[in-house]
C-alpha cells in the first residue's frame, strides 16, 4: 500500500494556507511510491517556453486568472470565486481550521472533476506545471494529487507573483533592447499593415495595438482588450524575444491605446526614436479607411454611437453632417471629412512639437497590391536612421 508522500522542502516557507512549499531542485516523496514533485524558478521570461511543459495549469480562481496568467496556461480552478471567497471569509470569522478543512472539501471535488473531465485523456507520460497565486496550498493540493497519479508534475516557486514579478521589471524598469524606430504618418496611412508586412523585409516589430487589441483612435474598437496586466506581460514577451543588434519598429501611439497604457520605458524609448512617415494624400487614405473599417461601417448603430463621442470637440452642425454621410453610407467621404476637420489637425501639431531625425515615404496609392512596395522602403529607412 502506498503511503501518501512528505514533499521535502529546500529553502521553502509556508505557503497559502499553511502548506510547505518547496524551493528548487527535486523533492522526493518519503513513501514507498517515490512520486516526485519539483519546485521550478523562473529567473527570465524566456525560461517557460524553454522548460517545454506539455500543458500549464492555473489553478487559481476564474476572477484571477480572467485578469492575467501565464501565457498559454489552461484554468483548471480548485477553488470558483465563490468558493475562494467563502473560504476566507471562514478563516477570517470563524478559524484558519475550519477555512483549511472547508478548503481541502472543495479542492478534492474540483480536482476530481478536472480529472474526469478536461485531463481525462492525458497520458502517463504527460508532464504539466501547475502554479498558483504564490506557488502555496492550492498549486500544492492539486500537484499532490496529480504526482499520486504517477504523472511528472511540477509547481512555479512564487507562483503568478513571480511571473508578474519579471513582466514588471522588463517594462518598468528595463530600458529597451534594440534601438527604436517609430513608424509615423497620419490617420489611413495603412501604418498596421505596413508594419506586419516589416518582418518579411528582415525588420523586427512589435504590433503594440495587436496586443491591445485596439486601432488607438476612438474608432480603433474591436473588441474587448486585455486587462492592464495581460497588456504588460503581453508587452514583455515581445521585448524579450527582441534581438537587440537591430532595430525594432513600433507604430506611432499615443501612452493609451483604448484602455491599455504604454509602459514607461517603451513609452521613453517611442518619444524619443527616429520617425519614419508615411504621406500619402487624403483622398488616398480616404478610400483606405473606407476599407480597413469596413466592419465599423457595416454596423450602422455602432458608427452613429462613435461619431457621437467627437461631439465634444466639434460644432453641432459638423457632427450632424457627419451623421448624416454615415447613414448615406458615403463612407469615403465620411472619412475624408473625419480627418480633415479632426484627426489631421491633431497630428500636425503634434508632430511640430518634436525633435527627433524623420525620414518620409510618400506614398500616392495604398491598395492591397501597393503596400508591400511601401513596406519596402520604409525597410529601407529603418536601417538607414539606426545604422545600417
Amino acid at each position: 500500500m502506498c503511503r501518501m508522500p512528505l514533499i521535502m522542502r529546500l529553502g521553502g516557507r509556508r505557503g497559502e494556507g499553511g502548506i510547505l512549499t518547496a524551493g528548487t531542485g527535486w523533492h522526493l516523496s518519503a513513501g514507498f511510491c517515490k512520486e516526485r514533485v519539483m519546485a521550478i524558478t523562473l529567473t527570465s521570461l524566456a525560461d517557460l517556453a524553454a522548460l517545454g511543459f506539455d500543458d500549464i495549469i492555473d489553478v487559481r480562481a476564474p476572477a484571477e486568472f480572467a485578469e492575467d496568467h501565464l501565457p498559454g496556461a489552461i484554468s483548471l480552478p480548485v477553488l470558483s470565486d465563490e468558493e475562494r471567497a467563502r473560504v476566507g471569509t471562514i478563516y477570517k470569522q470563524v478559524s484558519p481550521f475550519t477555512a483549511r478543512k472547508l478548503g481541502a472539501a472543495l479542492v478534492a471535488r474540483n480536482a476530481a472533476a478536472h480529472l474526469e473531465g478536461a485531463l481525462a485523456d492525458r497520458p502517463g507520460g504527460w508532464r504539466p506545471l501547475v502554479y498558483c497565486w504564490r506557488g502555496g496550498q492550492r498549486s500544492g493540493s492539486f500537484a499532490l494529487i496529480l504526482g499520486q497519479i504517477g504523472w511528472r508534475v511540477e509547481t512555479l516557486v512564487g507562483g503568478y507573483k513571480t511571473w508578474r514579478g519579471l513582466v514588471v521589471e522588463a517594462v518598468y524598469d528595463t530600458p529597451v533592447r534594440s534601438r527604436v524606430v517609430v513608424l509615423d504618418g497620419n490617420t489611413g496611412s495603412a501604418k498596421t499593415e505596413i508594419l506586419n508586412l516589416l518582418p518579411g523585409f528582415g525588420v523586427q516589430v512589435i504590433d503594440l495595438e495587436g496586443l491591445a487589441r485596439h486601432r488607438g483612435s476612438l474608432f480603433g474598437n474591436v473588441g474587448p482588450q486585455p486587462s492592464q496586466k495581460a497588456f504588460e506581460g503581453a508587452l514583455a514577451q515581445a521585448l524579450a524575444g527582441l534581438d537587440p543588434a537591430r532595430p525594432v519598429v513600433v507604430e506611432a501611439e499615443s501612452s493609451k491605446i483604448g484602455n491599455c497604457r504604454l509602459p514607461p520605458e517603451i513609452w521613453k524609448a517611442m518619444v524619443a526614436a527616429p520617425r519614419v512617415a508615411i504621406a500619402a494624400p487624403r483622398a488616398v487614405r480616404a478610400q483606405y479607411l473606407a476599407r480597413a473599417y469596413a466592419d465599423l461601417t457595416a454596423d450602422a448603430g455602432r458608427l452613429a454611437a462613435t461619431v457621437e463621442l467627437l461631439r465634444p470637440m466639434q460644432p453641432a452642425e459638423v457632427i450632424e453632417g457627419w451623421q448624416a454621410l454615415a447613414g448615406a453610407g458615403e463612407f469615403v467621404t465620411l472619412a475624408d471629412g473625419l480627418m480633415e476637420r479632426h484627426y489631421d489637425p491633431r497630428y500636425g501639431k503634434h508632430r511640430a512639437r518634436m525633435e527627433v531625425p524623420m525620414v518620409e515615404i510618400t506614398a500616392e496609392d495604398l491598395s492591397p497590391a501597393a503596400l508591400p512596395r511601401v513596406a519596402a522602403q520604409v525597410a529601407d529607412a529603418v536601417r538607414r536612421l539606426a545604422g545600417g
